[in-house]
């Protein structure tokens, strides 16, 4: 296969063949370089490229070009090669641009002109750019396809688990011809599904998640048995605590049950969050923060269910599920919170078959034309109702109390308000749920009244509560009433340090009752939950891991 390709565009001829020239220079021996002059004739060669199976590692664009500016290519060259680093050529003036350009294109970086000297201002960004390049699985170069049922709650979990792996996958129906066809050349029948055909067209019947995890390319394995802090929970804190940790020097190793990103990682759009004015979605950040800790050379572990946690003489011990333990000299609990089941009948019997819990992202296209309900009023469910809103016919919100404004963001709530297909019910709540293959009809209630009345709907997404992961902890750290984890001052009470505390001093802030083992985000008792609080709880305990390393 050729090189891959470093195509540069760049409507002034002088300032293309200089850009071209001096990434030649030191790249022209691994990377064929491709000059454009235009953002038309680029896309061409991108096709052209694309048709030949070829791969772009890195794009730079000027962003001053007419017809097409940089930005407006960079948003169309991510449809042919998602995977390739994009780079922004400007002036000074443009620099606004440049910032928009992060959150439109998921820019990589942006370029001031001159780049002189090009050692200095150019060679070390397309350096760093062309390691992440290369370190990424190119998981789309051959396509994974996803066949099963409609309605079929295994089907539904094998999407939810690529997708919020943000690994990309084409969604067959099992009585559609293709496929069919592709079951047919597999030696298996629509009751085998969900088949998942990878990349390298292996055919995965009813996968496990650590199947399906090790055949697309996401880490199950530790490449040793000893690390300096185990993170546990790859949410905003753990990735915070995985980033600072590792850049910090620290062996790291972040395991996590499911999916990179927890619940932030399944919004919508997040507009709150401190550097992104126009918002940026929960897989975006949590692709940069995976992106962030692999660079600096945190490991990280899919699929892993934590399952014990105890002291092992100055070592912190974790045992899995599958009887297999990793140790370390500290961890940070980062697990988070689930949503909370909401009991009422028939609704568990449909779950994954109409009834979810969370956004359920890949459900959105389905909802095409429809009348979908939502239950809950905070910030998730707000963000959902607006990412339901441009497909769904109407988004209804139903909420126990008389509005919205005690538990949902004000500018959400404006948005929410400002969309006419959205209607917020309040004191309304659902009592019961109810069809044969999947959800056919809702029954709700007004608590005002105590009227009740039948709704005909197939969605119904659930944003109740939140209870923590920590059933695993039981009898290891101290936890309230509720199961959080209490950490640091709130350990003592009247002045006395926690049962079995075994050092002179009291516990640090973040650590729990079990010396060396900290929790950050959601799952810590009285934390604020918000994203920006959880990444800032994960880097603290990074601090803390520190004081608490060189004092042993």
């Amino acid at each position: 296969m050729a090189n891959p390709a470093i195509l540069t565009v760049d409507d002034d001829p002088a300032v293309s063949r200089a850009v071209a020239r001096d990434v030649r220079r030191r790249y022209g021996d691994r990377y064929r370089v491709v000059r454009a002059d235009s953002g038309e004739a680029a896309l061409a060669a991108l096709r052209e490229i694309k048709l030949r199976g070829e791969q772009v590692a890195v794009i730079l664009a000027d962003y001053r070009m007419p017809v097409m500016n940089g930005i407006q290519f960079l948003e169309a060259a991510m449809d042919l090669f998602p995977r390739a680093r994009r780079v922004l050529l400007t002036a000074y003036a443009d620099t606004d641009a440049a910032i928009d350009a992060i959150n439109i294109v998921d820019l990589d970086h942006y370029l001031l002109k001159p780049w002189d000297p090009p050692e200095e201002k150019l060679y070390p960004v397309l350096d760093n750019l062309l390691e992440l390049w290369a370190a990424t699985p190119d998981t789309s170069a051959t396509e994974t396809r996803v066949i099963g049922h409609r309605w079929s709650a295994p089907s539904f979990a094998v999407r939810d688990f690529l997708a919020r792996n943000l690994v990309p996958f084409r969604w067959l129906l099992a009585d559609e011809p293709e496929g069919g066809r592709l079951l047919a050349a597999a030696d298996l029948s629509p009751a085998d599904v969900p088949v998942v055909i990878t990349s390298d067209g292996k055919a995965l019947a009813m996968p496990s998640e650590s199947d399906l995890a090790s055949h697309v390319g996401l880490s199950t394995t530790p490449a040793s048995d000893f690390y300096d802090v185990i993170v546990v929970g790859a949410g905003p804190a753990g990735l915070g605590a995985a980033v600072y940790a590792a850049s910090e020097g620290l062996r790291t190793v972040l395991v996590e049950q499911r999916a990179t990103g927890g619940q932030a990682g399944q919004s919508s759009r997040i507009e709150n969050y401190l550097g992104f004015p126009e918002g940026v979605s929960g897989a975006q950040l949590t692709d940069r923060a995976r992106r962030q800790a692999l660079k600096f050379g945190a490991e990280i572990l899919s699929t892993r269910e934590v399952v014990g946690l105890e002291a092992a003489g100055t070592a912190r011990l974790l045992r899995f599920g599958d009887g297999t333990s990793l140790a370390a000299h500290a961890a940070v609990l980062a697990t988070g919170v689930a949503y909370r089941r909401l009991d009422a009948p028939g609704l568990s019997d449909l779950t994954g078959r109409g009834v979810f819990y969370g956004s359920a992202a890949t459900e959105a296209p389905s909802c095409s034309g429809e009348d979908i309900y939502i239950v809950g009023g905070a910030n998730s469910a707000g963000q959902a109702a607006l990412h339901f809103a441009r497909y769904a016919r109407r988004v209804h919100i139903l909420i126990r109390g008389a509005s919205l404004t005690s538990s949902m963001s004000r500018y959400l709530i404006e948005q929410v308000e400002r969309e006419p297909c959205i209607t917020v019910h309040p004191h309304t709540e659902v009592v019961g749920g109810y069809g044969d293959e999947h959800l056919e009809t809702l029954t709700v209630c007004d608590r005002s009244t105590g009227t009740t009345r039948t709704v005909k709907t197939s969605w119904l997404f659930i944003f109740i509560g939140a209870e923590p992961r920590t059933n695993w902890l039981e009898g290891v750290v101290s936890r309230d009433a509720r199961g959080f984890i209490v950490t640091g001052p709130a350990l003592l009470r009247d002045g006395q340090r926690p049962a079995g505390w075994s050092l002179p001093r009291d516990p640090y802030h973040l650590e729990s009752s079990l010396p060396g083992v900290f929790a950050a985000g959601d799952v810590r008792a009285d934390s604020v939950k918000r994203v920006a609080s959880a990444v800032g709880e994960g880097a603290m305990a990074v601090t803390v891991v520190h004081r608490y390393l060189e004092a042993q």
